[in-house]
């Protein structure tokens, strides 16, 4: 019997594959969980569609998050924080501070994929961030601690 999964499940199969499985395991399981759908000729071409639109925005999306992250990479982002007489921040500067300073340039960028070269960033200075785009780009961007 071929099914058609929905999701991805383990050793059988990622989302959107053509798998052969044992009947009564499809019957029974895969398609009453709503886990896979029956690959019937019909579904079969509806599925060649979907991935075809599917990639096509997908490339779309990648390309803007490459052209994002080729333009980001040239710029220092400042971030402001307020400073002691030392040097040192009060607090420390997070990746939820760095994600505002970069979506004031134009960029949507999630905090949950910024990951921050050093655990806590506490004295004014230059340092480094790697930033996820997209699930397969990412990018290297250069941020200023300065003081407010």
């Amino acid at each position: 019997m071929e099914v058609i999964l929905k999701q991805d499940v383990k050793n059988l199969g990622y989302k959107d594959d053509v798998v052969k499985v044992k009947a009564g395991y499809g019957r029974n399981f895969l398609i009453p969980k709503g886990i896979a759908a029956m690959a019937t000729v019909s579904s079969k071409k509806v599925l060649t569609e979907t991935v075809k639109q599917r990639a096509f925005k997908e490339q779309k999306i990648r390309t803007a998050a490459e052209t994002a992250a080729a333009k980001l990479k040239d710029v220092v982002v400042k971030v402001g924080a307020k400073v002691g007489e030392t040097g040192k921040i009060f607090g420390s500067v997070t990746s939820v501070q760095l994600a505002d300073a970069i979506k004031k340039l134009g960029y949507d960028v999630d905090r949950k994929n910024i990951k921050m070269s050093e655990d806590a960033v506490k004295t004014v200075g230059t340092y480094t961030a790697d930033v996820r785009f997209h699930k397969d780009v990412t990018g290297t961007v250069t941020f200023e601690v300065v003081a407010e």
